[in-house]
């Protein structure tokens, strides 16, 4: 006879999508090589300037177990295109700044990845142009507000609000 399966445990508290998706992701980071999330996630903290920018980190590649002295890790980093000489230059700092915030030794040296970092751009789509009657409204609203900068944000979030609607 088969055995019924419990129902899930409810938390009944609100979770970060982090928390929610990370056992989700763990197994994937594991097989690049990433211990954890920690080195993906703070990248921004971590890199030193221009680096947390225009680099995120590809995979680790970790030393044989048969190896007598640890020498840390091999760090491929994917960068923006043009990027990649400099960063053969500054991959001594660049791992120098990940085993100072991790506090020990973790990368030993830093590589390119051949795979290129590609820079998701989207142009910004513009306000959509409200009639007369909606703008007037939303003065006549915020007109008794005596704080001018409170009045300009909040005609601003008015025509934000009404901007999105018509969508």
């Amino acid at each position: 006879m088969a055995s019924k399966s419990s129902t899930p445990k409810r938390s009944n508290r609100t979770v970060q999508l982090g928390d929610m998706i990370g056992k989700t992701l763990d197994p994937a980071l594991k097989k690049r090589g990433f211990a954890g999330r920690d080195l993906i996630a703070h990248w921004q903290t971590i890199a030193p300037p221009p680096w947390d920018k225009i680099s995120m980190p590809d995979k680790l590649v970790w030393p044989r177990r048969d190896r007598p002295d640890p020498e840390g890790a091999i760090l491929h980093l994917r960068c923006l295109e043009g990027h990649g000489l400099a960063l053969t230059h500054e991959g001594q700092a660049i791992a120098s700044a990940i085993n100072r915030y991790f506090g020990y030794l973790i990368v030993g040296s830093v590589r390119l990845s051949p795979m290129p970092l590609t820079a998701e751009t989207k142009p910004p789509t513009p306000p959509r142009q409200l009639p007369r009657a909606a703008i007037d409204s939303i003065r006549a609203q915020t007109g008794a507000i005596e704080d001018e900068g409170l009045r300009e944000a909040l005609e601003k979030l008015g025509r934000g609000v009404l901007g999105k609607r018509g969508r």
